[in-house]
């Protein structure tokens, strides 16, 4: 398997998918893009399924699963062929707009928001911030779903100046409720966010009936460093996975693999996964059987298909900082433009076991690239991901592993710019192994 992923190419392709996608309606909108251009179709979830052998995908909100059973069911292999799956999540931390958010203050025109997610407050201060989501709206046959990307700066949580506080260089202390409220103009009148909304969507003011409506920043992903050997972006924890994930199974179906490649991005990792579309959810294991029952299969198939199968959950990791090198563990030092990162952890908060790290290592050799183990230092508490859930809920072998990064969860992190091909070509080899 050749695996041509050039750095330069995934570098760039990570840079436009992360910035025209502020949201994960966004997120799904443009992998579905980049599905379709290579043939696979969408499936109306609430419809039969296809029960030819086909390449397939659906989006459920900022949830997405893709599929190709070209190879297995069209090769003879059966409904009871395995999967093999990649998993990522569509959905970052921000500030997401509260249900009547308009109200003013001093002068000042503000907007209710609500932070999502384990962000880092700060990050959000003085940054020129677009509006971008999905807009429910009358139409004339019931509710329609419609997404808006605002790309003009049009908010700002303002800091306060360092004469009024001069504490804040030695311990900043942000109230979520009091200080991270964005100015959007000037007035002694509240603004008016559902007229803003029904010009960004095209309906009368009157016809907006709710929203999911978020924060971004606006300022351009970008690559820098001396030998523009980094990418400085928002939203790389996940869509760097997210976009490698779809370049991976792109390139995977090409081999027609025994078994079916899925790659399958959640929303809601960032706040539990408890949705009807995220990693608890019934999503992932529903499509699963209905792909095996559309091949022909029983029940016993499903369940035959999932003792065969193996997942590779992946999410972003923690680089070794060099300011910080304390708070890492001293025998699992990671570097960016290293290569996949291995995540492991003994109390189950990533799902790795020994033979799910064997499978990820040998996808990794297969395609050429190097390997980097992740473990968090003994008396810190460790982060988790959508892999102990996916494995809980379908009792597959399941392997956590991503991409060094710094500045996770903030407005805009960094990693290296050689990691998005390695990062590829190590999906696509464990999504079609030799």
């Amino acid at each position: 398997m050749a695996h041509s992923f050039d750095t330069d190419t995934e570098a760039q392709g990570l840079i436009d998918y992360v910035d025209a996608s502020p949201t994960p309606f966004h997120a799904c909108e443009q992998a579905a893009l980049r599905l379709t251009a290579e043939g696979f179709t969408e499936v109306d979830e609430r419809a039969p399924w296809p029960t030819t052998p086909g390449r397939h995908y659906l989006v459920r909100g900022g949830s997405l699963i893709a599929w190709d059973t070209t190879g297995a069911h069209g090769s003879g292999a059966g409904p009871g062929a395995g999967f093999r799956v990649v998993g990522a999540h569509t959905d970052s931390p921000n500030l997401r707009v509260k249900p009547n958010p308009d109200h003013s203050r001093a002068g000042w025109q503000l907007l209710g928001i609500e932070p999502y997610g384990g962000l880092i407050l700060s990050s959000w201060l003085d940054r020129d911030l677009g509006l971008a989501g999905r807009v429910a709206v009358r139409g004339r046959e019931g509710v329609e779903s419609r997404t808006f990307h605002g790309r003009d700066a049009l908010l700002r949580v303002a800091q306060l100046a360092i004469h009024l506080d001069r504490t804040q260089n030695e311990a900043l202390s942000l109230n979520k409720q009091a200080h991270m409220e964005p100015l959007w103009g000037v007035g002694d009148e509240p603004g008016d966010f559902v007229g803003y909304l029904a010009e960004q969507v095209g309906v009368d003011r009157e016809d907006v009936l709710s929203w999911d409506v978020m924060t971004h920043p606006i300022q351009p992903s970008t690559r820098l460093g001396r030998a523009r050997e980094l990418i400085a972006a928002p939203r790389l924890d996940n869509l760097a996975t997210s976009y490698a994930g779809v370049r991976a199974l792109l390139d995977a179906v090409a081999t027609e693999p025994a078994h079916v490649p899925v790659l399958v991005l959640f929303d809601h990792e960032e706040i539990g996964s408890t949705s009807e579309r995220g990693a608890t959810s019934t999503l992932l294991p529903s499509v699963l059987e209905r792909i095996v029952i559309a091949g022909g299969g029983t029940r016993d198939d499903y369940w035959r298909a999932l003792a065969a199968t193996v997942i590779a959950s992946g999410d972003m990791g923690h680089a070794t900082h060099p300011n910080y090198a304390e708070r890492h563990e001293p025998m699992h030092q990671i570097r960016v433009n290293g290569g996949p990162v291995l995540k492991v952890n003994t109390n189950l908060r990533y799902a790795t076991d020994s033979i799910g790290a064997a499978a990820f290592r040998t996808a990794c050799e297969q395609a050429g690239v190097p390997m980097q183990t992740f473990v968090t230092r003994s008396d810190l508490p460790c982060g988790s991901t959508v892999g102990p859930v996916t494995s809980s809920l379908t009792g597959a072998t399941t392997v956590d592993f991503g991409a060094a990064a710094l500045s996770m969860h903030s407005t805009r992190e960094l990693m290296g710019a050689e990691d998005p091909a390695m990062y590829a070509r190590a999906l696509s080899a464990f999504l079609a192994p030799a």
